[in-house]
């Protein structure tokens, strides 16, 4: 089993920066060695992936975030961080933490970004 705890989120003005933490904990789990995403959910939206990492390096981005958003990874400390600059209301919505292992999809509880002046 794996937990996935968010923070970070908060109120911040259009033009802003956040930097989201997400700490892994599970028996055996690395995020090292596997893919660790950031989706968020707007309201009325549906959840949407916004940036992943594979293999400690690997890393994708939504279109509307690249650029502007950067993902990574501290080993030691099994958490990943999404940084987003250039933050615009739209990127308003509650962050998630996930991970898919041994088949299971897991979540944290989300943290939640406002955007807005």
């Amino acid at each position: 089993q794996v937990q996935l705890v968010e923070s970070g989120g908060g109120l911040v003005q259009p033009g802003g920066s956040l930097r989201l933490s997400c700490v892994a904990s599970g028996s055996g789990f690395s995020i090292n060695s596997m893919t660790m995403a950031w989706y968020r959910q707007a309201p009325g939206k549906e959840r949407e992936l916004v940036a992943s990492i594979r293999s400690g390096y690997r890393t994708n981005y939504a279109d509307s975030v690249r650029g502007r958003c950067t993902i990574s990874g501290d080993n030691a400390k099994n958490t990943i961080f999404l940084r987003m600059n250039s933050l615009k209301a739209e990127d308003t919505a509650v962050y998630y933490c996930n991970t898919l292992y041994y088949g299971i999809n897991y979540w944290g509880k989300g943290t939640l970004v406002t955007v807005s002046s």
